[in-house]
């Protein structure tokens, strides 16, 4: 069998504990790298974990399934594919983050693999696509994990919930069927489901403003009946450079079913000034996106719990 041992690197500039920080938390990753949409935790023990890792490829969501050994003190994480897709027969790899200084750390990324039945055109093929994709990968990962560093304050991370007397199914099939969205939710004036693989959705829709102006956006959403739907905007409006969010809905013990939006927003700072006026500033862009997002939440979740109350 032959092996292939391969390794990229970058330098970032933050921290070797926030980098290893921000890879280890898997909720950072639609932030950190932008094919990916949503990744849940299937199993934990310890420093050891199984996640699967929903994202973009050509314009299509695929997913599989990681398994991950994280080692806080040597600031390492290895991961293993736990099913390959042909001609890969395995893939594994290895984050090392290393500090160069107060502020600066370099970030090694190993991957070794090998090629179904040890076929010369196939290991070439997972050469050239293992270096393609890690040399597109890092940069935008330096970048991601930079602006994490950074800009605290430019991430917003909130809640909206209602309480419905009604079934979790009828709340979620509200949400889910988006393509009757226009009929069923006033601030939603044009919308486009693809549903291609079932659970896994592309939505883009104009959304109307309090002011009458429509804003497109587009999402990939991941969707868990009945119980979840996790989305990544694509599309974003000027004022964000990274929107991701989940509709939850949770049966309590007393039958009465929990609803919430959850969004987390990083605040694209330098458009704050253009879109919201000259003295605008960030808490004035917080605040913003906070009312928009939260009234459009709010409004979604009020009819939802209606179409569901009225099914009981």
């Amino acid at each position: 069998m032959t092996t292939r041992e391969v390794e990229h690197e970058i330098t970032v500039a933050a921290t070797a504990k926030e980098v290893y920080r921000l890879l280890a938390e898997v909720e950072n990753w639609p932030r950190l790298f932008p094919p990916n949409v949503y990744v849940e935790y299937l199993e934990r023990e310890g420093d050891r974990e199984r996640i699967r890792i929903w994202a973009t490829a050509n314009g299509e969501a695929k997913n599989w399934t990681s398994r991950r050994d994280l080692d806080p003190e040597a600031l390492r994480i290895t991961f293993r594919q736990e099913v390959s897709s042909p001609p890969i027969a395995e893939m594994s790899g290895t984050w090392v983050i290393e500090p160069l200084g107060p502020e600066e750390t370099r970030l090694r990324l190993l991957h070794s693999y090998r090629a179904v039945d040890d076929d010369p055109e196939s290991l070439a093929w997972i050469d050239e696509a293992v270096d393609s994709n890690s040399r597109a990968e890092l940069p935008s990962l330096k970048a991601g994990l930079e602006e994490a560093a950074r800009t605290a304050e430019l991430t917003l991370s909130f809640t909206d919930s209602v309480r419905v007397e009604g079934s979790a199914k009828d709340l979620y099939d509200f949400v889910n069927e988006a393509d009757r969205w226009v009929e069923r939710l006033p601030h939603v004036g044009t919308v486009k489901l693809t549903e291609d693989t079932p659970g896994l959705q592309v939505l883009r829709m104009d959304t109307v403003a309090k002011d009458g102006s429509t804003h497109t956006t587009e999402s990939v959403r991941v969707c868990f009946p009945h119980r979840r739907i996790a989305y990544k905007q694509t599309t974003l409006p000027a004022l964000m450079t990274l929107h991701t969010g989940t509709w939850q809905f949770e049966e309590g013990d007393d039958g009465v079913v929990t609803a919430s939006s959850q969004h987390t927003v990083v605040v694209n700072a330098e458009n704050i000034t253009r879109i919201l006026g000259p003295d605008a500033d960030v808490e004035q862009a917080r605040k913003f996106l906070r009312d928009a997002l939260g009234t459009n939440s709010r409004a979604t979740l009020e009819h939802a719990k209606r179409y569901a109350e009225a099914r009981r």
